[in-house]
């Protein structure tokens, strides 16, 4: 029996009916959807003042790991501007540094943020803790370079969409755990956070086409996990396992009512409450997976958008934010 499912915003139903959709991947599929053509950022920055720097940092093995800078031209580098460290979705098997980038850019306009977003390793070629340890290598690099990059280390927030959330969320609890760096807050986008894939909204998602189904999260999991069995898998790829949310910065968690990861993501924040922690939870009704990546231009995803934003400016701009 289907199991019934909460209906999609009308204005994105529209807007979706027109896009191809699958029910599950596989390495062939995986191989054609790798060879179209990567998102171009230079229409992304033609409109804007901005420098950019490409630099490469040494994975723990030594892999060059290479990340984009973006920095506000004719910046005041005396005064130490916010950090968005950004990584980038794609269920842990696709996607690259430039990926969903426009929403980052947004924060770089609004509040003046350096941009830095990593182009970790991607499964199934990098399995376990690589693709996190990537990540992390580069926010340490971010640390430590924060005056030369004319940043604030009391204002970095570690941000990610996607399986990009579910890095930023193993990325923050390894900070945690190893004392450094500090983040001042993790803003997760719809996150991949539980490799179990057992959640109701998991099911729900399940046999038939869409954007991301339980399906294609499987394929995603299998890829990234290798041959991990549940029991060596680290909370640091799949957060949900933590069994202690303490201590983490605040956070913001959002997701759409219609998708696989509204349960876990759900589940996420109500776990950080209960640890004394601060998260900001918002379920937006009728929303699919990444809809306002994929569809920017509708009314939910500018309201998503701009709620983003205005909680980003509380954080950062505590004295002028309305």
């Amino acid at each position: 029996m289907t199991t019934a499912r909460p209906a999609l915003d009308p204005e994105l139903r529209e807007l979706l009916a027109d896009m191809p959709q699958m029910t599950q991947l596989s390495p062939d599929v995986l191989a054609q959807l790798r060879r179209l053509p990567s998102t171009p950022v230079e229409p992304l920055l033609a409109h804007r003042q901005v420098d950019r720097r490409e630099v490469t940092v040494p994975a723990k093995d030594g892999v060059p790991i290479p990340l984009s800078v973006f920095s506000p031209a004719n910046a005041d580098r005396t005064t130490g501007a916010p950090c968005v460290y950004w990584m980038h979705g794609g269920g842990m098997v696709m996607g690259d540094r430039f990926s969903q980038i426009d929403i980052p850019l947004e924060w770089l306009d609004e509040f003046g943020a350096v941009v830095v977003s990593v182009d970790y390793r991607l499964a199934p070629e990098a399995t376990g803790t690589a693709l996190v340890d990537d990540c992390y290598q580069g926010l340490l690099w971010v640390a430590e370079h924060a005056a030369e990059l004319g940043i604030d280390p009391a204002r970095i927030v570690v941000a990610g969409a996607s399986a990009g959330g579910g890095l930023a969320a193993g990325v923050t609890l390894l900070a945690r755990d190893l004392g450094t760096p500090a983040i001042a807050a993790q803003m997760l986008i719809c996150p991949m956070l539980d490799h179990r894939n057992a959640s109701t909204s998991s099911r729900q998602y399940a046999g038939g086409p869409g954007v991301w189904t339980r399906e294609m999260n499987e394929f995603g999991w299998r890829a990234v996990l290798g041959d991990l069995t549940d029991d060596e898998v680290p909370a640091y790829v799949s957060p949900a396992l933590a069994d202690d949310l303490s201590g983490l910065p605040t956070t913001y968690i959002d997701t759409g009512s219609a998708e696989v990861f509204r349960d876990e993501d759900a589940d996420y924040a109500t776990r950080i409450w209960a640890a004394g922690g601060q998260a900001e939870l918002h379920v937006w009704a009728g929303g699919f997976h990444g809809f306002d990546t994929l569809y920017p231009q509708a009314r939910i995803s500018a309201t998503a958008r701009r709620t983003r934003t205005e909680w980003l400016a509380r954080l950062l701009l505590p004295d002028c934010a309305t």
